[in-house]
């Protein structure tokens, strides 16, 4: 089964990550695939009024983020109650012969299976996926946070309904990409508590007893990587705070709803998109954090690359349509490359 659930999240990202990279070759044969995917993948500002079939309200980006709010969270909690009860992380678990190698946050170069683990090892992966988990938790809960109170959308913003659906894809396998590789193992975990409480009911369950320390003092044992992927992953995350705040300020202060003007600001000043490069940022951060070695995870940040990148093109070019003084110096999406 977790063969089986590897494979096909590593099948769906090359399959969703391919026509990206097609439609984005310099080649005037592709160009009819270029402009069809741009189709799909406008929204708001960047799509034409001529092309409003088959696309629903932006506002409907709030859909996704409470599904992947609701999705995260029960990864996250069902994967930290393995962790603490079938995977912990105590002194006698450990040879030290292991343990130095487990310190620098290392992990099997794109291992399969836990088969392939000692332990030492196992435990390591499954308490890196709980960290991993977290930082996607407050990705997910900021964004939602974002969409009710941040961004007041444009009644005339619309997106594909592809693209909408493309949503619901993402942040369904990105949460279990970061935890695939013991999800099985957690997901009988907690089918069998399930059925014990069927079984036995509510009165008859033994409590279950968490030590908080207990259940967090693991995370704090993980190695240098894990906490640089943190680090790296909070920057991003704070300036995606700040480049959304800026412009969600763009259209609180517009004189008309489809008035637009060119932001200023952090990481604008380098680029036309400095929310996607900031996504690009945190989800590096991710890759670092799982120790490297996960394919899927590699997969899943490729993903975040290849379509944030076609995405930031796109409205690079629809600024410098709109605006004759936009300024020459900014890149679409990565500074003084791209």
């Amino acid at each position: 089964m977790e063969l089986g659930l590897v494979t096909l999240l590593r099948a769906a990202w090359v399959a969703v990550i391919l026509p990206i990279v097609i439609a984005s070759m310099p080649s005037s044969k592709l160009s009819w695939f270029h402009q069809l995917l741009s189709v799909y993948a406008k929204r708001g500002k960047t799509m034409q009024p001529s092309s409003y079939k088959f696309t629903v309200p932006q506002r409907f980006f709030s859909h996704f983020y409470i599904m992947a709010v609701a999705w995260t969270t029960l990864l996250l909690l069902t994967t930290w109650l393995y962790a603490c009860k079938e995977a912990p992380m105590t002194s006698e678990s450990f040879h030290f012969s292991h343990l130095a190698s487990y310190l620098t946050g290392g992990s099997h170069v794109f291992s399969f299976h836990k088969s392939h683990l000692t332990p030492v090892e196992y435990r390591y992966g499954v308490w890196r996926s709980v960290l991993l988990l977290l930082l996607m938790e407050a990705q997910v809960l900021r964004r939602l946070f974002e969409t009710f109170y941040v961004f007041n959308y444009s009644p005339s913003a619309r997106m594909h309904i592809f693209g909408y659906l493309t949503g619901f894809f993402f942040y369904i396998a990105a949460p279990l990409s970061l935890c695939c590789t013991y999800a099985p193992e957690v997901f009988k975990f907690t089918l069998n508590l399930v059925s014990e409480f069927i079984v036995r009911g509510k009165n008859q369950m033994p409590a279950i007893e968490i030590d908080w320390l207990e259940a967090i003092n693991p995370l704090l044992k993980l190695g240098w990587r894990q906490w640089i992927g943190c680090a790296i992953f909070l920057w991003g995350w704070i300036h995606q705070c700040r480049c959304h705040a800026i412009l969600a300020s763009l259209r609180a202060h517009s004189e008309q709803v489809d008035d637009y003007v060119i932001p200023t600001g952090d990481w604008f000043e380098l680029v036309s998109s400095p929310h996607y490069l900031a996504e690009i940022v945190l989800y590096s951060g991710l890759v670092i954090a799982s120790g490297g070695g996960d394919l899927t995870v590699w997969l899943l940040f490729l993903f975040v690359v290849a379509n944030l990148g076609f995405a930031a093109a796109e409205t690079h070019r629809w600024y410098l349509r709109k605006f004759e003084n936009y300024p020459t110096n900014r890149f679409a999406i990565i500074p003084f490359v791209y």
